[in-house]
């Protein structure tokens, strides 16, 4: 390209050093503003017109222009260019569609308003993208509970079996998770949807173009309304990577439970052949590669967030061309989330429950010694003092190889006078599940409350 061919190249008279030049452009990465930056693009040409700059024939010109080129863009070589950026490049398309008035266009604008428009256009479709494929996954989250309704499972503290829960209840924790990704997925998109537009380089436009009208026409909420800070604001690219580590950090948990869970050692899901993958070396592996994944690329999105703060930390107001780097960010955190959430619903989809595994691991390692405590409390017996019998009781089934339920009601009457004959259903699995009934327990009708809580969420979501 030559220099005069650059928006910029009026003052240079020398071409720019071809490492340089590669350095500095983005075309490589940001031609998928293409859509966003045309809509922009529209959107200030009626701006223009409004404002009186532009007469109704060159503003009907230059949409007319920007329209003939995304109709064009589906053309094998449209996007093979040498232009720096994907703005210049549409620029340089419009005038060589329409002439000399697609000159007019950046007519009150920058760069610097333009990208952020753009970009913030571009990310709030995205954000939209990425809450309908969290939604597929809370479905698919719900199926498999529902496939597995009366399942138990035991639960884990510190990776040590703790206390019997439902399987669907272990769903449902990962339901919650992926709920409040979607609130902050919201109140990111809130930050997003403001415009940028009009505030130009740094200081403001000085033409009378009415923002509010222009931000309206591109679905905007309202303006940014410091030009300073418009220009230069990044803080939305920063949350968006944010919640999306959290997204990622969610999915990296569901992902190391469904690895445990499916290894030789736990035996408690199988997933189906289309979601795992076998050893080059040893014919018998069946191994849970699409999860060791989900869980592995949560790091590159990690890395994103702390990239982005790390990128702003510094920054002097008001743009600098560090911003540039907000892009391949931000378009890599879009992608990993994307195909991460499109394979944890796969996946999900795709595994079932040894329900009798499991059940015989709920059933084993004293996971009821906390409900025999509960049953001492309900006799009156201070609970540090109950914890202390059940101890002692444990202490006692181990030395007998009898889990707690196994021993007889005289052996366990040895350890506290308040234990009668009541206590063997009192240390039943059925037992130790249903009396967890407050809200958010694990008992049968809190589960199947939170189900049917859940299925409603998803109705009101449109699934």
């Amino acid at each position: 390209m030559d220099i005069s061919e650059k928006l910029w190249g009026g003052r240079f008279t020398e071409k720019p050093d071809e490492t340089f030049a590669e350095f500095n452009d983005s075309f490589r990465f940001d031609k998928r503003l293409f859509s966003a930056d045309l809509r922009g693009c529209i959107a200030h040409a009626n701006g223009l017109y409004r404002a009186g700059v532009i007469s109704e024939t060159e503003a009907t010109a230059i949409t007319d222009g920007l329209r003939s080129i995304l109709t064009s863009s589906s053309a094998p070589d449209f996007f093979v260019s040498d232009a720096e950026d994907i703005h210049s490049f549409i620029e340089g398309k419009l005038i060589a569609v329409i002439g000399d008035t697609g000159r007019k266009l950046h007519t009150g604008r920058s760069r610097n308003d333009q990208v952020a428009t753009a970009f913030r256009l571009w990310l709030r479709d995205e954000i939209d993208t990425i809450d309908e494929l969290i939604v597929n996954s809370l479905s698919s989250l719900v199926s498999l509970a529902e496939r597995h309704r009366d399942a138990v499972i035991p639960g884990y503290t510190h990776l040590q079996r703790a206390q019997p829960v439902l399987f669907p209840h272990w769903c449902l924790a990962y339901f919650e998770m992926l709920k409040r990704d979607r609130e902050r997925l919201f109140d990111v998109r809130k930050r997003v949807n403001v415009m940028p537009l009009g505030s130009a380089a740094l200081a403001g436009t000085s033409y009378p173009i009415d923002r509010e009208r222009v931000a309206e026409e591109l679905g905007f909420d309202s303006i940014l309304e410091n030009s300073l800070d418009a220009v230069s604001d990044r803080d939305f690219a920063v949350e968006f990577a944010s919640a999306c580590s959290l997204i990622m950090a969610h999915l990296s948990r569901l992902a190391e439970d469904l690895i445990l869970y499916c290894s030789t050692e736990f035996g408690f899901i199988t997933l189906s052949d289309s979601v795992s993958s076998g050893s080059s070396l040893m014919p018998q592996k069946k191994n849970p590669d699409a999860l060791e994944l989900l869980r592995g690329k949560s790091g590159r999105v990690f890395g994103h967030n702390l990239g982005l703060l790390t990128m702003i930390k510094g920054l002097p107001l008001a743009y600098n061309k560090d911003m540039q780097e907000d892009k391949e960010a931000v378009f890599d955190c879009v992608d990993t989330v994307n195909i991460s959430l499109r394979t944890a619903a796969i996946v999900l989809d795709n595994c079932s429950l040894n329900e009798q595994q499991a059940l015989s691991a709920a059933s084993t390692g004293y996971l009821n010694a906390t409900e025999l405590a509960d049953y001492l409390v309900k006799k009156d017996v201070p609970f540090r003092t109950a914890h202390e019998v059940v101890g002692r009781a444990v202490l006692f089934a181990i030395g007998e190889g009898k889990e707690l339920n196994e021993l007889s009601v005289e052996q366990l009457m040895s350890f506290s006078n308040e234990i009668r004959e009541d206590v063997s259903e009192a240390l039943s699995l059925s037992s130790t599940l249903n009396t967890k009934n407050a809200i958010g327990g694990t008992s049968t009708d809190q589960v199947s409350s939170a189900l049917r809580d859940a299925a409603r969420y998803l109705d009101a979501a449109g699934r």
